[in-house]
């Protein structure tokens, strides 16, 4: 018995044994990487003349914690040597810090644009201790790409890799220099793929839980074969420092940036003219769509190549250009990485039906700084009763009609407390009732009224509605009982 109990002992320590090397073989080894690419890696260091004052200004709201889980990006500006006294001062500089990796082997760089926004002066360092001044070929504030170029031969340039192959849970490695701590290597996997962030509508972010802090900015995200699948960008965080969730510019997206950077020294990007939302659950009920998908049209600016096209308010558009738009943060990226005056074919739904139409793609110019128009006061009209979406609405006047450039339309008059309608709001202007896919022109309270008392008490139905300047599609779940 003591024989077996022994032999039994001795089979349980050799399995575990062989369990432990087993794991530890399966553990990823990032040595090898590091070896091969951490040259490539270099810290970038920026120079910039401020003029400073003695008292910091107050900005409204940075006390508010909602505020601080903005996204952000991640890069420490350090004042320079000596402190200003009261009033005005000198002259002095203000540094920053980030991280950047050699593509070419004749010394151009990547990084991100809003390392070296507002620059000087630029200063890259390499692992051996050798420092460049380096040159801005352009930038790229929308993608927050910029490409840099310092005068050297014969250095070690990164692989890159393709992101579009990248698996969600997969082993990827960053190099960088947090808080100036130069070629620190962090690692993680990951997270998702095809981020959209706030106000970043060209880039499908790949998010990962690497450890990224200030000074990994621009900074090169590897795979497990040591090729480059993006850089590293923003961070999400409640504190600025890192909280597990970090966002990466894919390498395609990346690569084509800096191309057109270094032919043209700009970015020239597609544009069709169309304001679009998301595609609820609710909008493809009453729209008749099998699934939640597409960007749908709310307005379709005049003369525009959507215009031109024939593309309408109320349409969805489901692919483009032979790519397939899954939500509607698909559509900016897809048009603005199609070539400007290039011809493409758009896929909408229109009325319970596909339709292809051919259109040729506009320039997205720079940035306009746009103001949200308030509604239009609205002039009274016959009071009516509360219809079964809780709101009273009027027909509009002629010279209403003239104003707003409308041939028909009902005006809101008034929300009740217990509306269905809820996000409608007084003064919108009901244009068209869609329901299973049929689209109805609004035209008087009675026609409107009709169509809401032939409907099911859970019927989904949805609003285009004008509001302002400005279009807007609202659903509603439900109706009131019949009166």
């Amino acid at each position: 018995m003591r024989t077996m109990r022994a032999l039994a002992a001795l089979w349980l320590a050799a399995f575990c044994l062989a369990a432990q090397a087993q794991a530890q073989r399966d553990l990823p080894d990032f040595t090898r990487l590091v070896e091969d690419q951490g040259n490539a890696v270099v810290n970038i260091s920026t120079t910039q003349a401020v003029r400073r004052t003695g008292a910091l200004p107050q900005v409204p709201g940075m006390e508010d914690e909602e505020v601080l889980e903005f996204f952000r990006r991640f890069i420490p500006r350090q004042p320079g040597p000596g402190q200003p006294g009261p009033g005005p001062s000198p002259r002095s500089e203000s540094r920053s810090l980030g991280s950047g990796f050699i593509i070419s082997q004749d010394g151009y760089v990547l990084t991100n644009a809003h390392v070296v926004e507002g620059a000087d002066e630029i200063t890259v360092k390499f692992t051996d201790k050798r420092e460049f001044k380096a040159k801005v070929i352009g930038a790229d504030k929308r993608t927050d790409i910029a490409l840099i170029k310092i005068d050297a031969t014969g250095l070690p340039a990164v692989r890159f890799g393709d992101p579009a192959k990248l698996k969600v849970g997969e082993w990827v490695v960053a190099i960088g220099s947090p808080f100036g701590f130069e070629n620190t290597v962090t690692a993680g996997i990951v997270s998702a793929k095809g981020r959209s962030l706030p106000q970043e509508n060209f880039v499908p972010f790949i998010q990962t839980d690497v450890a990224i802090n200030p000074g990994n900015s621009g900074g090169p995200l590897f795979n497990m074969r040591g090729e480059v699948v993006g850089i590293n960008s923003q961070i999400y965080s409640r504190t600025g420092g890192f909280m597990g969730l970090s966002f990466a510019i894919p390498a395609d997206v990346a690569l084509d940036v800096q191309k057109q950077l270094k032919e043209k020294g700009r970015v020239a990007r597609g544009r069709i003219g169309v304001v679009i939302q998301e595609v609820t659950r609710d909008l493809a009920t009453s729209f008749g769509l099998d699934k939640p998908r597409g960007a749908l049209v709310n307005s379709v600016e005049k003369g525009s190549p959507a215009d031109k096209a024939g593309i309408e308010a109320t349409d969805i558009i489901v692919s483009f250009d032979g790519k397939p738009v899954e939500s509607s943060s698909d559509l900016p990226r897809i048009v603005g990485s199609t070539r400007p005056g290039s011809t493409s074919t758009v896929e909408v739904w229109r009325k319970g039906a596909t339709k292809k139409l051919s259109l040729t793609v506009g320039e997205l110019q720079e940035d306009r700084v746009a103001s949200a128009d308030k509604p239009r006061p609205q002039k009274s009209a016959e009071v009516q009763p509360a219809n079964r979406l809780g709101i009273v609405v009027a027909e509009l006047s002629a010279e209403q009609k003239k104003e707003l450039k409308l041939s028909g339309g009902l005006v809101v008059t008034e929300v009740k407390p217990d509306a269905r309608a809820s996000d409608v709001r007084k003064g919108d202007v009901l244009l068209t009732l869609v329901h299973k896919g049929q689209h109805t022109e609004l035209k008087s309270v009675e026609q409107f009224n009709k169509l809401l008392a032939g409907l099911d008490k859970n019927a989904v139905i949805t609003l285009q509605v004008k509001r302002g300047e400005q279009m807007a599609f609202v659903t509603i779940s439900g109706l009131t009982d019949k009166g």
